[in-house]
């Protein structure tokens, strides 16, 4: 992370998946990060998405330790309750729709609420979430997969609406979304066929070269591991 303050301090939410946690262990070994913390509903304290008071205590317990030039949410889900994504209409429901969202939109809001005050005001930061290529809506050509399609999608506008809102106190603050490719993990293990499969290392490195070229600007960027951009 060549454009960061030298030293800068980091944190990972979702440092126990396999892409939070390979970006956890690359900053660690990275010349130049100070501290990188990592937090997840398994850390002391633990941040459980679809519980706000967790959120906010989690985020009071590392504010000492700020503020912090580079913030990575790695939080999600695509199987959630043991169902995958709805492949067709007349698998929705209200039941998965409301926990896809709860998960993937709300919960990326509140980490937004309670996360970017800890963001560095005064110097180069970046603000990074994982996201999904199937979180574009001019990008959607397949169909299918209802409620993590929109609930992406909504989180992508909350941290879009967000990087606004924050340009005007940290008009050096860099908002990305991100589009890790498929992974070798437990979240996409179902889904790998006919796709480019990633190690997680990989891929956590393709995310931070992209960002580390990322300028800041009033509104967020949409990016994949490669650095290539993403229709919004």
């Amino acid at each position: 992370m060549n454009s960061l303050p030298r030293p800068f301090r980091a944190l990972v939410l979702g440092s126990s998946g396999a892409i939070g946690g390979a970006i956890l262990g690359a900053l660690k070994g990275m010349q130049g990060c100070d501290q990188v913390l990592g937090l997840s509903r398994a850390s002391a304290p633990p941040l459980v998405l679809e519980e706000e008071a967790t959120v906010a205590a989690a985020a009071l317990a590392v504010q000492p330790g700020g503020p912090f030039h580079l913030i990575v949410d790695a939080t999600g889900a695509l199987t959630i309750d043991g169902q995958g994504p709805e492949k067709r209409l007349s698998q929705v429901s209200s039941a998965s729709l409301l926990r896809a969202f709860q998960v993937n939109a709300i919960g990326r809001g509140l980490v937004l609420r309670h996360f970017v005050p800890l963001l560095a005001a005064k110097e180069r930061s970046i603000f990074a979430v994982l996201s999904a290529r199937v979180g574009s809506i001019e990008d959607n050509h397949l169909g299918g997969w209802y409620g993590y399609r929109a609930s992406k999608a909504a989180g992508n506008m909350l941290l879009q609406t967000a990087a606004i809102e924050s340009h005007r106190t940290r008009p050096q603050a860099v908002f990305a979304a991100l589009q890790p490719g498929t992974v070798d993990s437990r979240l996409s293990a179902p889904f790998q066929a006919g796709h480019e499969v990633l190690r997680p290392e990989a891929s956590a490195a393709g995310l931070l070269q992209a960002l580390d070229r990322l300028a800041p600007r009033p509104r967020a960027w949409f990016v994949d591991y490669k650095g290539d951009e993403i229709p919004w």
